[in-house]
């Protein structure tokens, strides 16, 4: 896999690294992630986070999927009645013993045989 190339932007790559890391394993907004920076001394806009995002998140998650522990070989099926916009819907998570989240799968009906097909 060969690196991206940083070439040609303002910011050294190790700031466009930690922006897009940032985003990418954590779930911020484009905000939070200009935010964070701010704090750091970095005075980055919130757009050039989502440029850099477009432009490098998918070799950086490539990456960072490559790099997580392979999952526990006992998990267990997590369900939940949620609200989402005001709409009853359920919430069906894989979580492996280790306490992490394998998928996730959001339906607005109780539906046993896609939570079966999660499972596989």
């Amino acid at each position: 896999m060969t690196p991206p190339d940083y070439s040609g932007y303002r910011f050294p790559s190790d700031v466009i690294q930690l922006a897009v890391w940032m985003y990418l394993r954590f779930t911020l907004s484009y905000r939070d992630v200009e935010d964070l920076l701010t704090e750091r001394g970095i005075e980055v806009s919130y757009e050039t986070v989502r440029r850099w995002v477009s432009a490098f998140g998918p070799v950086i998650a490539r990456r960072l999927r490559a790099q997580r522990p392979v999952p526990h070989r006992r998990w267990h099926l997590d369900e939940m009645f949620v609200r989402i916009g005001g709409k009853p819907m359920y919430l069906w998570r894989t979580v492996d013993a280790e306490g992490e989240v394998l998928e996730v799968l959001v339906q607005a009906r109780r539906d046993a045989a896609a939570a079966r097909r999660l499972m596989r």
